[in-house]
């Protein structure tokens, strides 16, 4: 059974950090991609950011661009967000998915699977 369990959020202050987690099982998780999305209140969901876990692609939204890294830790099958200098608009719930297909996009129809999300609110 594919499991994605998302953590990390909480409450941060305008300009600060945060760092998420996404820690997966149930498949082969480094030959794979993982993406974040985020909704907002009021939002559809977005792509935040994806890496493909057997070589390391990376592909980023324009708006956190420069601001939020994702990174893979294979051996403990886990992909992070570091998400710096975070403003208002980056409030939303957090969600990773697992992308089968490898498609290396950001697009919300191109996930297989979706953990929960984890909640990320900004304070200005």
């Amino acid at each position: 059974e594919v499991q994605l369990q998302a953590s990390g959020g909480g409450l941060v202050q305008a300009g600060g950090s945060l760092r998420l987690s996404c820690a997966a099982s149930g498949f082969t998780f480094e030959h794979y991609g993982i993406g974040w999305f985020r909704q907002g209140p009021g939002k559809e969901r977005e792509g935040v950011a994806y890496i493909k876990n057997d070589d390391g692609t990376t592909v980023y939204a324009d708006s956190v661009k420069g601001r939020f890294t994702i990174s893979s830790d294979n051996a403990k099958n886990t992909v992070y967000l570091q998400m710096n200098n975070v403003n208002t608009e980056d409030t939303g719930v957090y969600y990773c998915a697992a992308d089968f297909g490898l498609s290396g996009g950001l697009r919300v129809e191109w996930m297989d699977d979706w953990g929960q999300g984890t909640l990320v609110t900004v304070s200005s």
